[in-house]
């Protein structure tokens, strides 16, 4: 069975939050608060509240065993921007984005979960359709130059 719990409007960029709600996917929910609690960033901290109330949602309204419990998901979407300006020099101003996000976590109580996929840290490389490359004439041999008179020129009469 899963047992969902969102955290709306979290006032962190969805960027750094991400990073955290990655490294908990797909461990049992007794490690995945350890590595929280033991994270030094202010994602983990919404992230624990976040899995907290998951757990007790699981306990209370399902009548699940936290301990037989794994995080099958924990996504990070966004959430509205707000937007304020900063005055600059020679009466201009700049924007300032303050973003937010929601924080999703989806705990199962079943025993097969998939591993998440590992991503490399190079990108993939594109592949690019290649253009026809033009071919080069084939080079003419030279004509030597012959020291005889042209053919249709006519020998010059003595007399």
């Amino acid at each position: 069975m899963e047992v969902k719990s969102t955290y709306k409007y979290a006032r962190i960029s969805p960027k750094k939050a991400r990073d955290v709600a990655r490294a908990i996917q797909g461990m049992p929910v007794s490690d995945a608060l350890d590595a929280l609690a033991y994270t030094p960033r202010k994602a983990a901290q919404l992230i624990g509240k976040t899995l907290k109330s998951a757990v007790a949602n699981a306990e209370n309204n399902h009548e699940l065993v936290a301990d037989e419990l794994t995080v099958k998901q924990a996504t990070v979407g966004d959430g509205p921007t707000f937007k304020r300006f900063k005055p600059r020099a020679r009466g201009s101003a700049s924007a300032i984005r303050k973003r937010t996000s929601h924080l999703y976590i989806v705990l199962t109580d079943e025993v097969e979960i998939p591993e998440p996929r590992e991503r490399s840290s190079k990108p993939k490389k594109r592949t690019q359709v290649s253009k026809p490359k033009k071919q080069k004439a084939p080079k003419q041999e030279k004509k030597e130059k012959v020291d005889a008179a042209p053919a249709d020129a006519q020998p010059a009469d003595s007399e």
